[in-house]
């Protein structure tokens, strides 16, 4: 018998019959700050499963390894089990959001190099920075574990800059989550959407991500249907 195992800002986790498998089921549920802005929003849970298989089928493909298995409905999705590391790893290839606003920087500005930044997942401490020494210390990971999870996260950095410029988006950042298999490899986890990337349009630099939602700048469902659109494009060529 299934088991609700988790409900997160966006998803459930379900249990299964197979114990290393789990169900994945998306909300129509949009948050922001935290969850200190959260709304209904219809269509959203559709689009979120939908780009992020698309994504996470494409880095399967291409020899990324991810939880992701399979999806089974509209709004569902299998993924392996695993045991998720409360760590959110950021890179950041153009200045936006907290990080324009914590260091005095003008939205738009380029690096030569990403910039790699490290939180610790806790809803209740409202997911503070941290740093590598102190992610050991508290036993989160090792110091092999955050090289195979930063080596990951730069070539999904660079396998997914170059699929966004050809549906000419621009990535601008993201943010990853990973987690152990039971044999203690470590893979890709969660979900990659506009929910927890920044997109903006190429030509006309509009926000093609959740920022529609966090500033109020329009319609977040059509935004999303569009990046779908764009990225359904370029993977059936």
């Amino acid at each position: 018998m299934e088991k609700l195992l988790y409900t997160g800002k966006a998803k459930q986790m379900w249990s299964t019959d197979n114990p290393q498998i789990l169900r994945v089921v998306y909300l129509n549920q949009a948050t922001a700050l935290n969850g200190k802005k959260k709304d209904k929003i219809e269509g959203k849970a559709v689009l979120n499963n939908a780009i992020s298989t698309l994504i996470f089928q494409y880095l399967n493909q291409v020899g990324i390894p991810t939880h992701y298995l399979e999806q089974i409905s509209p709004t569902e999705e299998l993924v392996k089990k695993v045991e998720i590391i409360p760590l959110e790893m950021v890179t950041r290839n153009i200045a936006a959001g907290h990080f324009a606003s914590r260091y005095g920087v003008k939205e738009g500005r380029s690096f030569d190099q990403p910039v790699e930044e490290m939180y610790y997942k806790s809803d209740k401490l409202d997911d503070p920075f941290m740093n590598a020494s102190q992610a050991k210390a508290l036993g989160l990971v090792t110091q092999e574990e955050l090289d195979v999870m930063w080596n990951l996260s730069r070539q999904v950095n660079f396998i997914l800059k170059r699929l966004f410029a050809q549906a000419k988006l621009t990535l601008v950042d993201f943010k990853l989550e990973f987690g152990r298999l039971a044999d203690g490899q470590i893979v890709l986890a969660d979900e990659f959407s506009p929910d927890n990337c920044r997109l903006w349009d190429m030509e006309t630099a509009n926000h093609m991500d959740k920022d529609v939602y966090r500033r109020d700048l329009g319609d977040l469902v059509s935004v999303y249907q569009e990046v779908y659109r764009r990225l359904q494009t370029v993977l059936e060529k």
